[in-house]
């Protein structure tokens, strides 16, 4: 196990390097500029395709916007943002939850282009269904001839999207919160995770077993649930201690621009951290949301990636932030994080605002925040198994899927965080290059849609 950890904390250092980085925030960055703000300036757009105000249910794919993005904000609004905050808070300190910001809104420029694709360059399964995502639009978008890249992806994506982060953390919190008084002291911690994650793996495959049109309907149903009960507990927390406000934004932004802000990091460590987890929150970039986007009943590329825009922005901008300030505020941070790191840090912040009941309540939003995730990131897998061996043989991913659930139960996480991390950093690689040299056909898109809508909004 040793030898496995130590081999996740190089293959994670190693891929995230400058490179990547430059990829990531640089390619944000030029899609932002080269779109010339249009997705922004139509953000109210945006809101009115989700509410389904243009749905066609006609059209081919299997699922509507709205399904679309509650799919994808299943996958993104989950652990990352109870834990992984409070993951980047203990490796990066303040600035690092600044960086995040910034990848979050280079992040929505990057989401609307590859999702826009992924829907521009739909391909079809070895079934003749039609399926989008990064291998797809590679492969139909650039030709045959960069099939290898797509195949890259496709390899890389059936280990991304492993479930072994948010079953690490939804074990942690039931067996120390919600199991605690009923698990004898003397017991053996890794029997109990493993108890634990046979029962996860059961409820998993009950959905997941059931194909996108269920996985969608439950996640429609899940999501507004878990983000208004999530939502409404940190406000309370934050308003609890708003006269601490001022001085922990000030922490974030001289944190962010401190050369050397944490623990004698550098501020290029700080700024990565914030882009690992603004990653790994919101994927923007990864490869992953455009799978989920690619199934959306619309034949207005376009619109699919207005909605898919909305992404990083609930999951980052909002929801992280929020979190942050929560945990902050709370003043487990200076006192706890040295000790604890992940879901037990946020844990503490709860139960330091909320002592009956904090912890009870956390444990709802994170068993809601990772099912979610569950059900949704199998999807993704199946995809890229379909696309590799053939559409006909993409359900036996799932089987391996809740495998990785216990697996994902029983071992540190650190190892788990690496080892996603890095896999991460191998996707976001044929993504972005393919959504950079298609850009200039979601350019062309995008005036011609903007150009039409305004005649429509005019009239």
């Amino acid at each position: 196990m040793e030898y496995f950890e130590a081999f996740c904390a190089n293959f994670s250092n190693y891929a995230w390097g400058t490179p990547l980085l430059i990829l990531l925030l640089g390619g944000g960055f030029f899609f932002t500029i080269y779109s010339r703000f249009l997705p922004f300036r139509y953000f109210k757009h945006a809101i009115d395709i989700l509410r389904g105000k243009y749905d066609d249910p006609d059209a081919e794919g299997d699922i509507d916007h709205y399904e679309a993005l509650s799919g994808a904000i299943a996958a993104t609004v989950g652990m990352g943002n109870i834990s992984g905050v409070a993951v980047a808070l203990v490796a990066g300190g303040p600035g690092a939850i600044f960086w995040m910001w910034i990848s979050a809104l280079l992040g929505m420029a990057t989401k609307f282009f590859t999702c826009t694709l992924s829907v521009m360059f739909r391909g079809h399964d070895s079934h003749g269904h039609a399926e989008g995502g990064p291998m797809y639009f590679i492969e139909e978008g650039l030709g045959k001839k960069w099939k290898p890249l797509a195949i890259f992806f496709a390899l890389a994506g059936l280990f991304g999207v492993t479930p072994m982060f948010q079953a690490n953390q939804l074990t942690e919190v039931l067996r120390t919160v919600v199991f605690v008084d009923i698990i004898p002291l003397d017991a053996d911690m890794d029997v109990v995770n493993f108890i634990i994650g046979i029962c996860i793996l059961v409820i998993v495959s009950i959905v997941i077993f059931g194909g996108i049109e269920r996985i969608g309907k439950v996640a429609g149903k899940l999501v507004p649930v878990m983000v208004v009960i999530y939502v409404t507990a940190v406000l309370i927390m934050i308003g609890m201690n708003i006269e601490k406000l001022p001085a922990i934004i000030g922490d974030i932004f001289e944190g962010a621009f401190n050369l050397r802000s944490v623990g004698g990091g550098a501020l290029g460590a700080v700024i990565m951290i914030g882009a690992k987890r603004a990653a790994f929150s919101n994927e923007a970039g990864i490869g992953t949301a455009p799978m989920m986007h690619g199934a959306a009943k619309t034949d207005e590329p376009v619109r699919e990636g207005l909605v898919a825009m909305i992404g990083p922005f609930i999951d980052t901008i909002v929801v992280c932030t929020m979190t942050a300030l929560a945990i902050m505020s709370s003043g487990v941070y200076d006192s706890h994080a040295e000790q604890v790191d992940g879901v037990l840090l946020t844990t503490e912040a709860f139960r330091a605002a909320f002592p009956t009941f904090g912890a009870a309540i956390l444990s709802i939003c994170v068993l809601f925040f990772a099912l979610t995730t569950l059900f949704s990131f199998s999807y993704y897998g199946t995809k890229c198994l379909g696309y590799l061996i053939g559409a006909d043989k993409k359900h036996y991913f799932n089987y391996f899927y809740v495998i990785m659930i216990v697996v994902g139960s029983v071992i540190k996480l650190q190892a788990i965080i690496n080892l996603i991390d890095g896999v991460y950093a191998t996707m976001a690689v044929p993504t972005m290059v393919g959504a950079l040299l298609l850009s200039p056909k979601v350019r062309k898109a995008s005036l011609d849609y903007f150009e039409r809508m305004d005649k429509v909004i005019k009239n």
